[in-house]
């Protein structure tokens, strides 16, 4: 499923990520890239380890926190720490690749990547190309979205990151293990809940409502792995 959910962060919140990148020690992105992807990988990226990233990383999970929508359409068990990278105009871009399947994270724990997400911090305007392509079963979608908003997409997919021809782009990255493993199944959960909202919406809690939420849970019951 690919979704774009607007509002993760709101203006005053890029504005404080964009100040505490603007020093930030930038490195070669190809430090977190797989060994197929590190071929076509040319952009910047913050170490995981460095301060600026860490803090930058907990204003941006404060925001998926808030984010309802979010929540129901990854069902998140596990998120990776936020990752930023920058692209510079005229030099940087990031061919088609598949995310790895799972990430190792510093403490050794395993995570499955099955959700993979683009938080953009940069405004659109400010540069020129930098799409976020992805290829996958819905066909192949471009994006490039307000600063603030976030796309999530299967990290089964094939997508890349088109060359930035001037100004620069900024953005954070993860990946989500949901509690449900497969994405058509989190795609009929994320249909059913907005199904239910909607319906709730006009009727209140009518029996049917409460009907279909009991069966939103009891599938859930079905396929959480948790």
């Amino acid at each position: 499923m690919l979704l774009h959910i607007p509002g993760v962060l709101d203006t005053a919140q890029v504005n404080v990520l964009r100040d505490m990148l603007a020093d930030a020690p930038w490195a070669d992105g190809r430090i977190t890239a797989g060994t197929q992807s590190a071929q076509v990988k040319n952009n910047r990226q913050l170490p995981v380890d460095s301060p600026a990233a860490r803090d930058a990383g907990e204003i941006v999970l404060a925001g998926l926190k808030r984010s309802a929508l979010f929540f129901t359409a990854t069902l998140p068990r596990r998120i990776v720490p936020p990752l930023f990278n920058r692209y510079d105009g005229g030099t940087n871009s990031f061919g088609s690749h598949v995310d790895n399947s799972v990430r190792t994270l510093g403490t050794g724990d395993h995570v499955r990547t099955d959700v993979s997400a683009t938080l953009f911090l940069s405004d659109p305007a400010s540069y020129e190309g930098g799409e976020l392509v992805i290829e996958d079963t819905f066909g192949t979608q471009s994006a490039k979205l307000p600063a603030g908003d976030l796309l999530i997409y299967p990290s089964s997919s094939l997508h890349r990151v088109e060359p930035v021809t001037g100004g620069v782009r900024l953005a954070s990255f993860f990946w989500v293990e949901s509690m449900v493993r497969e994405t058509e199944r989190r795609r009929l959960l994320y249909e059913m809940d907005m199904a239910i909202l909607a319906l709730r919406a006009q009727q209140g809690e009518h029996p049917s409502v409460v009907q279909l939420t009991s069966c939103y849970h009891n599938l859930m019951r079905m396929w959480a792995a948790v």
